[in-house]
């Protein structure tokens, strides 16, 4: 009986332990930007977002008002590269046909093109007033980085997994994505049908299709 309350206890403790730095850590994600938070960004981000990047997005005072996706194209073994497929809209035009039950799928990819043009907020302010005062702005942090190349790595990982077999069965050798962002006309023009609203792209760099895979 007393071995069976010591080990209850431990395991209490352990847990009571575990529980405790994880809180601690999760803590410190969302403290401001600070010399240990950059130290052991990687280190806190493999356990507190070790799939998706979680931000205060969903809290967002300003509604959505833009559209954003991504297309991609293949590059084959024979060196044949493929033209660009739109791997967003299907999962998109799923979600309008599903009310009840909707995928989510398009949800990882807008949420990881936010991840990219979401910078520290206090970052971006620094870099904002350097711009208006034509300072040169400081550099993207390697924490920045890391969270931009995991993003790109993902988007290529699922672009290959939404493309059809468009190198003749066989599995591509590349992969390049190219990020959309349409922007929305403004409210007071939601009554005029000849407003279109602007869209910009960027093209990421071919990925190996191994590495992404």
């Amino acid at each position: 009986m007393t071995e069976h309350v010591v080990l209850r206890r431990a395991v209490l403790v352990s847990g009571a332990a575990l529980l405790g730095a994880y809180l601690a850590t999760a803590a410190l994600t969302q403290a401001p930007l600070n010399p240990v938070k950059l130290r052991y960004y990687d280190e806190i981000n493999s356990v507190t977002e070790p799939y998706l990047s979680q931000n205060w997005m969903l809290f967002a005072p300003d509604p959505l008002s833009d559209d954003r996706g991504i297309v991609a194209r293949a590059k084959c073994g024979d060196g044949r590269v493929t033209e660009f497929y739109d791997v967003t809209r299907p999962y998109v035009a799923s979600v309008q046909h599903d009310r009840f039950f909707p995928s989510r799928m398009n949800r990882l990819v807008s949420g990881s093109i936010t991840q990219m043009a979401t910078p520290d907020p206090v970052l971006a302010r620094l870099r904002n007033k350097e711009v208006e005062k034509k300072k040169r702005p400081v550099p993207l942090l390697s924490y920045e980085k890391a969270s931009r190349n995991k993003a790109e790595i993902f988007l290529a990982r699922y672009s290959l997994s939404q493309l059809p077999k468009v190198c003749d069965g066989s599995a591509p050798s590349a992969v390049q994505v190219r990020m959309y962002v349409h922007e929305l006309p403004s409210w007071s023009r939601r009554k005029d049908s000849s407003a279109k609203g602007t869209t910009s792209f960027e093209d990421l760099k071919w990925r190996n299709a191994e590495a992404a895979g």
